[in-house]
């Protein structure tokens, strides 16, 4: 699973620090190349996101993973009163919160420190949570899909957005010559950190999608857990809930 994936393998720190280390390096032109390398369709999936949230009127949503805070600030136009975006890179919520800043959100998006694996919320506290392009990166994905299920609320919505692999010809072969030969080219070319894109077009190639992913959040304790592929597969949107 991906949680195996590390960006520095020879640095002798964890995943969880490597990566925070690594986003933290890659905050400054990440979103400018999230854009490119998506071609701008990973806008259309978060508004995807964003309406599956609204659909269940939340006063409490948490983003996890949330990086600039992109999925965070679209939370903003739900009907939520808090809205909590958390993270273990300082550098790409210090990116986030000037947007927050900038676009006159900050009574309602607050972007703060928080480990997957140790949320620092109470027990059934979210109306609504998402992770948009992050679960990948949790050290241990059990660990992190258990502590969602704690601080999500009986009832609440629980929101996945996440690279996949199409599983048709011809997207399959394309996906792969992007992901193993493009995307890394991509980050050499606009990023200091050449290791970084490497890591993030290994990390998803390798990590369980469809209905491997559904099993596991099922196993964890999820309930009505559904998939639905974005753009041929190269992305997939995950739906759960709590009883």
């Amino acid at each position: 699973m991906s949680q195996n994936v590390t960006p520095y393998k020879d640095s002798g720190l964890g995943k969880k620090e490597q990566v925070a280390q690594m986003f933290d390096t890659i905050s400054g032109n990440y979103d400018g190349l999230n854009r490119v390398i998506s071609f701008g369709i990973d806008v259309k999936w978060r508004k995807k996101v964003l309406n599956l949230v609204a659909a269940k009127n939340p006063n409490t949503i948490l983003d996890i993973a949330t990086g600039t805070g992109d999925l965070a600030i679209l939370m903003a136009q739900t009907s939520a009163r808090e809205i909590i975006g958390a993270d273990i890179s300082e550098g790409m919520m210090e990116v986030g919160r000037k947007k927050v800043i900038d676009k006159d959100l900050d009574g309602r998006v607050q972007l703060v420190y928080g480990d997957s694996e140790k949320l620092p919320f109470a027990d059934a506290y979210f109306d609504a949570i998402t992770v948009a392009f992050g679960i990948r990166n949790f050290e241990t994905l059990e660990k992190g899909l258990a502590e969602i299920l704690r601080v999500l609320k009986p009832g609440g919505i629980f929101v996945i957005l996440e690279t996949s692999v199409p599983v048709k010809f011809p997207f399959k072969q394309g996906y792969k010559i992007y992901s193993k030969y493009l995307l890394p080219l991509i980050g050499r070319v606009f990023s200091k950190d050449r290791e970084a894109y490497a890591y993030l077009s290994e990390s998803a190639s390798v990590f369980p999608h469809g209905e491997t992913l559904n099993n596991i959040l099922r196993k964890i304790g999820f309930i009505e857990v559904k998939n639905m592929p974005q753009t041929m597969g190269v992305a997939t949107i995950y739906t759960a809930s709590k009883q």
